[in-house]
């Protein structure tokens, strides 16, 4: 393994921290110089400087995605935390479409912040089908999906996964959405079609979105930022959203309540109501 100084790890973590947001400390060091062993390897770097001045020097963003690949994890599933789509389904879906109704308008709002794979939002788009059955095609309710990792949202947009990732998932729903291509499992179409996939990072200091936002899931990712910039990144998509929309988040991760305007509902569940 390729030796690294603290000065080259501490530039490469402040470089992290600065673009991502992911908080690196000192007992990181080993699983960063893992995994970033192979590009120095492909690259033909001698030293981890080398590997640095060559990241900061880059002006097409190719080599900074390709960091943000090898630092963020992608482990997810098929209705990982299920408490959420049982409250997704029973509460703010009927509270979302009441509230449009009244504004005479059919216009569902929804963003997966952290979209990883895949997995999630399909599983969101899953629980709407479901919960609205024929009358989904009445609303013009896709869903918006990013993520840092280019490599991630490559694997979103084949939608192709193993068979433990639909572990514990009802036979009848893997029949519905999704087909076997040998020994794997493929979402239909008419789940991929409904799903815009795009490459964001949360560090924006701007979220550039046209219309504001009715739900926001953005679970499982805030656990690798340190307190203050999770609390910028809930405030400025807080600003994002309609009154009575809702923030979800990972079941390990938690809100300091008098540092952002959310409103506590429930273990993971905040909602504007400002």
């Amino acid at each position: 393994m390729m030796p690294i100084t603290n000065a080259e790890f501490h530039a490469i973590r402040d470089l992290v921290y600065d673009r991502f947001g992911i908080t690196l400390s000192d007992q990181k060091k080993n699983l960063v110089v893992g995994r970033l062993q192979k590009i120095l390897r492909e690259r033909h770097y001698t030293t981890f400087k080398q590997y640095y001045d060559v990241l900061i020097a880059d002006k097409t963003d190719k080599l900074i995605s390709q960091l943000a690949n090898q630092i963020t994890t992608n482990h997810t599933f098929f209705f990982r935390e299920p408490d959420h789509f049982d409250f997704f389904r029973s509460t703010i879906l009927p509270e979302m479409t009441q509230r449009h109704k009244q504004k005479g308008d059919d216009d569902l709002r929804i963003w997966c912040a952290a979209a990883s794979s895949g997995e999630e939002p399909y599983t969101i788009l899953i629980s709407m089908m479901e919960h609205f059955g024929h009358d989904y095609k009445n609303w013009n309710a896709g869903l918006l999906a990013t993520d840092i990792s280019e490599k991630a949202l490559v694997a979103a947009k084949k939608g192709v996964y193993e068979p433990h990732r639909l572990q514990g998932v009802p036979d009848a729903i893997v029949k519905k959405y999704f087909r076997r291509v040998g020994d794997m499992f493929e979402v239909v179409d008419a789940l991929k079609k409904e799903v815009t996939i795009r490459r964001f990072n949360l560090m924006n200091k701007t979220l550039p979105f046209k219309k504001p936002f009715d739900c926001i899931w953005c679970r499982n990712v805030m656990i690798y930022f340190d307190a203050e910039t999770k609390i910028e990144l809930v405030n400025r998509m807080y600003k994002q959203c309609v009154k009575g929309a809702y923030l979800l988040i990972g079941h390990s991760e938690t809100l300091g309540r008098d540092q952002t305007p959310w409103v506590y509902i429930k273990p993971a569940v905040y909602q504007k109501q400002e």
